[in-house]
């Protein structure tokens, strides 16, 4: 056995250094989609399914690729990871403590990425994401720091990494300290134009040397820690499939080829707040980001190597509760993210007072949850639903705390009775150790078939695409 595994070991390295020899990758794209475990991409088939009136799934781009693994998560420290160490692995090739970016358990040692790589090699490097352009999984590819809240630190690692194109929502600590400028400009000082919203970069990108795309200010000062949820996007909104779109275009202005990387990052978000209906929403989102990158490589299938993995499951959904049924049909009635609900209610409460009525949490529930009026609800289950509106105006209910998000008894008492009709269940909202998957196409893709660890993946990125140290 012990010799079957070791010829396996020598024939993969051979494969991978005749790759490196014989066809390098001159574009490589690598999508992360955070938080996205095996059931998150079987639960969205499925569900793309039942919206199709019939059992079974419907699969996403990605999905269909034609190399596939596995992927352990564990971190340098803990057998859970956080985003940070996963990040980091992801990014590095190297385990780490939870909570640090960049850097070796010691908390000292800073280790490169593959994005560093690919810059020293003269390839034009982007790093965008649906959350903020510092937080952990981005911030994995260019900043070197031990606690992945020092925002305004990972803000200045992002402009000395010097990459060609940032996106994501916002910076989380713009404002600088000890009397040092904000990260904005310090940005533009740095010769990064900055564009707010995909409108706005095609006025600038042409004359820029280096692009930050953010969202549209206003969007920001409703809530700058990420662009909103496919599920509550307004047209106005940026979305993942604009910035990748703008990647694409910013970097291939260089010859020399590129990286890129691209965060789903909310897809976490959603596993953390058990919104399974809002969770589906957005791996279908990244995956028409996958698109994007799938025209590209249609364009240079000998040159273009695209990966899709994760770094972490999170939340542990369950497809099917027990009664060897699945309704993820009725997901197709809630029109909100649970945490976008509980946020509208909490306004109305506030201007209305004494006159939120139960017929208008009814009517709410009617028409972004189909409860009553495409889902049937039994006696137990509406008076849960009037005990929580009870609860809520008394203000006896605390509201429902998650990683990022916070939810009123109301929405999370809704989002709950819908998880149950759909019967998709939630171990935790945390995350867990579950495998991920990752898929592949492209130059070299072949090398990412079979159970691999999550170090591995920008080890034979890196080879495959002849990044040096």
């Amino acid at each position: 056995m012990q010799r079957k595994l070791l010829s396996l070991c020598v024939a993969l390295l051979f494969s991978i250094a005749a790759m490196a020899q014989n066809g390098k990758a001159k574009y490589v794209f690598y999508f992360i989609g955070d938080g996205m475990g095996v059931n998150q991409v079987n639960g969205t088939e499925t569900y793309l399914a039942a919206m199709e009136g019939r059992i079974g799934t419907s699969p996403l781009c990605f999905a269909q690729f034609p190399h596939v693994g596995l992927v352990t998560t564990f971190s340098g420290t803990n057998g859970v990871t956080d985003s940070a160490a996963g990040g980091t692995a992801l990014a590095t090739g190297h385990k780490t403590k939870n909570g640090t970016i960049g850097m070796e358990t010691d908390l000292s040692t800073k280790v490169k990425s593959i994005a560093e790589k690919a810059k020293a090699e003269g390839k034009a490097v982007g790093i965008a994401t649906s959350v903020s352009v510092d937080h952990a999984t981005p911030a994995s590819f260019y900043a070197h720091v031990k606690d992945r809240g020092m925002y305004y630190q990972i803000g200045k690692d992002l402009i000395a990494a010097d990459f060609d194109f940032y996106a994501g929502s916002d910076f989380l600590q713009p404002k600088g300290e000890n009397g040092e400028k904000d990260l904005y400009t310090q940005c533009q000082e740095a010769g990064y134009a900055i564009a707010r919203g995909h409108a706005d970069y095609r006025k600038k990108a042409r004359k820029a040397e280096k692009m930050l795309l953010l969202q549209p200010e206003a969007a920001s000062k409703q809530d700058n820690t990420a662009i909103p949820y496919a599920i509550d996007r307004g047209s106005n909104d940026l979305t993942l499939q604009d910035i990748t779109r703008a990647a694409i275009h910013f970097l291939s202005q260089k010859e020399n080829g590129f990286f890129l990387m691209v965060e789903g990052g909310k897809i976490d978000w959603a596993c953390h707040s058990n919104d399974a209906a809002t969770l589906f929403r957005e791996v279908i989102d990244m995956d028409e980001a996958v698109q994007v990158a799938y025209e590209f490589y249609e364009q240079h299938p000998d040159e273009t190597l695209i990966i899709i993995t994760a770094d972490h499951e999170t939340g542990g959904i369950v497809l099917g509760t027990g009664e060897y049924e699945l309704h993820t049909d009725l997901l197709k009635y809630q029109r909100q993210s649970a945490e976008a609900f509980s946020r509208m209610l909490a306004m109305q409460h506030q201007k209305e007072g004494k006159g939120f009525t139960w017929d208008f949490v009814r009517g709410q529930l009617e028409e972004n949850f189909g409860f009553w009026k495409h889902i049937d609800l039994n006696e137990k289950e509406t008076a849960e639903l009037e005990q929580a509106y009870k609860d809520f105006c008394e203000g006896v209910a605390k509201d429902n705390k998650t990683l990022y998000a916070s939810e009123n008894i109301i929405a999370a008492t809704a989002r709950k009775i819908m998880a149950r009709k759909a019967m998709v269940g939630w171990v935790s909202d945390g995350h867990s150790n579950g495998y991920v998957p990752v898929f592949a196409i492209g130059t070299g893709a072949e090398n990412f078939d079979g159970r691999i660890d999550n170090t591995e993946i920008p080890k034979r990125i890196a080879q495959i695409a002849g990044y040096g140290e």
